[in-house]
Parts: C-alpha cells; sequence; structure tokens
C-alpha cells in the first residue's frame, strides 16, 4: 500500500510570519517590497516541489492615528498583481490568492481568476473568505450587510455565480480558422443567466477555460458556517488548530459531511496552518524560538494579539489576563479564530503578555519548535491520523527561516515517502489529486 504523501502550501508574507521577524539578523528593508527577492522566494518553492504559493490579503486599515499604528502595519501586496509577476518566473507551483466575497463583484473576480489561471497554464487557486465589519470604512457598504449570516449567504452564492462564470466559455471556443472564416465557435459560449437572491448576472465571461478547467477553489475558515459552505464548495481548505486532537475533530467533520452535497473523501484537502521553527539540534531550535520571542515590541504583541481577537487591548495591563468583556461577545473578529486563541487563553490561564507570544508567530496555527526529525514526526502523526492531507507552511522568516524548512526538513518528509520528490502534472489540480474542472450549472436554492 503506498503511503499517503503530504500536500505543501508555501504561505508567503515578507518578511516572515512572526511578529518580529522584521527585527531579525536575516530580514532586510530592502526586501519587504522587492518584486526579485520574492521571485527568489517563488523559485525556492518550486526547486522544493511545494504544491503552492498562498498569499493572504487584507482590506481594513490600521488607523495611523492610533498609537498601535507602527505595530500593526504590514504591507501586503494585491494578490493578483503579485501572483501574475510570480507566474512568469515559474512554471509548476500552484498560485492561490485571497479574495474577499463580502467587498468585490462575482464578475470581476471571475475574470481575474480565469485570465491568471489561463496565463499560468493552469496553475490557479481562489482562497475564499469573508470580511467583518472592520474593513467596512473602505468601502460603500452598510454595516447591516456585514452580519455573519449575510456574509456567508451572500458567499455561497458568489461562489456558485463565478463557478458558472468560470465554465461560461469552453476552453476550445476560439476556432481561428482561417479558411472557413470561423473565428469562434458560438456553441461553446454560455450566457449563465443567473438570477440569485444578492445577484442578477449574464454571462459569459470573457476568458476561456484554462487546462485545469478553472482555479481551485480554497476555503479559509472553522466556523459552523464555514465548514458547512467548505464541503459543499471548497477543494482545499486551510485551517488553524493548536492541538492534534482538534484538527482530528474538524477533518472527521468536514470529510463527513461530503457526502450529502454528492462529494467524496478525496474531493477535498485539509492543510492545516504549521508555523516551524528548525534548528540542527533541539537547543538550536530553542534559542532560534527564543531570540524571536525577545525581540517581540510589547506594542507589536498587543497590536497583533487586538487584531486576531477583534478587541483592543491596548489599554489594558500586559501582564494581566485578558479582561473579561473579551468574553462578553464584544470581538469584531472572526469567530472561529476568536475561539481558537480564547480558548488557549482560559486553558492555560495565560497573562495578555503570555499569549501574544503563544501565538506571535503562527497567529493560532499550530507552532512546532525542534529538529528536523521531530518536525516530521508530527507532521507524520497528523497526516496518517486524519488530522490532515498536508500543510500550509508559515515560515517565521524570510530567507533563514523558509530556507531551514526547505533544506532540513524537506528532505526528511522525502526520506520517509511523505512527500514528493517531482512534479508528476504542471496543474494545480494534478499537484492537488484533483480531477479537471467540469462545466457546473448548479445554483444555491
Amino acid at each position: 500500500m503506498t503511503k499517503k504523501q503530504a500536500h505543501l502550501g508555501a504561505f508567503f508574507m515578507f518578511p516572515g510570519h512572526h511578529v518580529a521577524a522584521w527585527r531579525h539578523s536575516s530580514t532586510e528593508k530592502e526586501q519587504l517590497l522587492n518584486i526579485d527577492f520574492m521571485i527568489e522566494q517563488a523559485k525556492k518553492a518550486e526547486a522544493a516541489k511545494f504544491d503552492a504559493i498562498f498569499l493572504a490579503d487584507g482590506v481594513t486599515s490600521p488607523n495611523p492615528e492610533h498609537e498601535a499604528f507602527e505595530a500593526s502595519f504590514a504591507p501586503l501586496f494585491e494578490p493578483f498583481t503579485l501572483l501574475s509577476a510570480l507566474s512568469s518566473a515559474t512554471e509548476k507551483i500552484g498560485l492561490v490568492g485571497t479574495v474577499s466575497t463580502t467587498f468585490s463583484e462575482p464578475f470581476n473576480v471571475a475574470r481575474q481568476f480565469a485570465s491568471l489561471d489561463l496565463l499560468s497554464k493552469g496553475r490557479a487557486g481562489w482562497n475564499v473568505v469573508t470580511s467583518s465589519e472592520a474593513a467596512a470604512p473602505n468601502f460603500s457598504v452598510p454595516l447591516a450587510e456585514l452580519t455573519a449570516e449575510r456574509r456567508y449567504d451572500r458567499a455561497e452564492e458568489y461562489v456558485d455565480v463565478v463557478k458558472k462564470l468560470w465554465t461560461s466559455l469552453e476552453e476550445d471556443v476560439i476556432v481561428y480558422n482561417k479558411d472557413t472564416n470561423q473565428l469562434v465557435d458560438r456553441t461553446k459560449a454560455h450566457a449563465i443567466n443567473h438570477e440569485g437572491k444578492h445577484f442578477n448576472i449574464q454571462g459569459p465571461l470573457t476568458v476561456p477555460q484554462s487546462p485545469q478547467g478553472h482555479s481551485v477553489i480554497v476555503q479559509a475558515g472553522s466556523s459552523e458556517p464555514g465548514r458547512e459552505l467548505a464541503a459543499r464548495t471548497a477543494e482545499a481548505i486551510f485551517t488553524a488548530w493548536q492541538s492534534f486532537e482538534d484538527a482530528q475533530r474538524f477533518y472527521r467533520d468536514v470529510k463527513g459531511r461530503l457526502a450529502k452535497y454528492g462529494r467524496a473523501h478525496e474531493d477535498v484537502k485539509i492543510l492545516p496552518g504549521i508555523f516551524p521553527i528548525v534548528g540542527r539540534t533541539e537547543e538550536e531550535a530553542k534559542q532560534k524560538h527564543e531570540a524571536l520571542l525577545d525581540a517581540i515590541p510589547v506594542q507589536a504583541g498587543v497590536a497583533r494579539l487586538s487584531a486576531l481577537i477583534g478587541f483592543d487591548l491596548s489599554s489594558y495591563d500586559v501582564d494581566g489576563p485578558l479582561p473579561s468583556e473579551v468574553f462578553a461577545g464584544q470581538s469584531t473578529g472572526h469567530r472561529s479564530r476568536f475561539e481558537l486563541i480564547t480558548n488557549v487563553a482560559r486553558e492555560e490561564n495565560l497573562t495578555i503578555r503570555q499569549l501574544y507570544k503563544r501565538i506571535s508567530g503562527g497567529r493560532g496555527h499550530f507552532e512546532i519548535v525542534g529538529t528536523p526529525t521531530q518536525i516530521v514526526d508530527v507532521l507524520e502523526h497528523w497526516l496518517l491520523n486524519d488530522a490532515a492531507d498536508g500543510f500550509n507552511i508559515l515560515a517565521p522568516t524570510y530567507p533563514e527561516g523558509f530556507d531551514d524548512f526547505i533544506e532540513l526538513v524537506i528532505p526528511e518528509l522525502q526520506r520517509r515517502g511523505l512527500f514528493r520528490t517531482e512534479y508528476s502534472g504542471s496543474t494545480l489540480r494534478e499537484h492537488f489529486g484533483l480531477p479537471k474542472a467540469q462545466r457546473t450549472l448548479t445554483t444555491v436554492q
């Protein structure tokens, strides 16, 4: 029997995922907005045979008048622009970008991803998210439209519309026959004529299907509505858990929901986030971890924690517990991440300082500090015991932390037969072991 192999995503965030990455000796200001540096990291990821590069996005602006502005500022490129640049510098690796369904329109997003997918020869993926009311000041959307129920209701219909648009122009719609004077085959173009609760869209799209059919649908979110949306629409799920037991429960829960939508176990790949700090010895790994923790400015730690739980902690004693108001349901953040972090605070009786140190790297994702063998022991246990189909890797720093994972951990995964040594295909669907996407006419009832 062939051993299950891991799918790996490289979650790019520069200068690194740790809140103190910018203070690390291996990071430089000149790397922060430098496309040459980013291309270099993308080429490293492809050489290491990662399934995909993953880019987050944020549409909430930090307040420059707030004292935490400096600590909370993180430059984020608009994903399509950066992924388009990376696509021209790579050949095989997938390109997954985050776009919110709350503050965008389906036709535009469908067209952008279809363009990226076709130009990259079938390597694009869309990470579907919803956005909270914190982003409302940047958009002309009434707060009444941003309840969690409405956001997810809109997201479900949104994904359906985008999928129909993606397949509205078939791959071979362009004939280009000069002898018969036929440019296109009109039978290969389909108006979608969608009439729904949130959208009325005619179509078709202006970009034909790619070699993989259409972009892979990725979903990030672990709340109840998020799980249901993922079970119905997602092909890969990026999630965050603090323990093997919680990850395993989530894995089995989501996989157990697939059958009612006519989907099989292998139709969805579940990829928990992993924040690894790698050392050639256990002591070296611990020293690297402690050096990063010691470099965290208090303001930065509090700002990151505040952002993650949707509650401003800047006026509270950093060596005191989370205030009771946090647990009174006054958070404006995403519920699943809020619950994950506050549960850790409760269970371990952590102060604000202890808690921001605890989540300073992985932002709630599982942190592993150790040797390559110790790290792969954990990954293998999760992979072979129904807790993961692979992992999204959150390197603490670029380039050093990312290089450590590539040079030390991936060879150990390959030695155990848990990760590929060469790509077996050219599209993101082939990397994930997913079939080519077919035309869809599904509508949310």
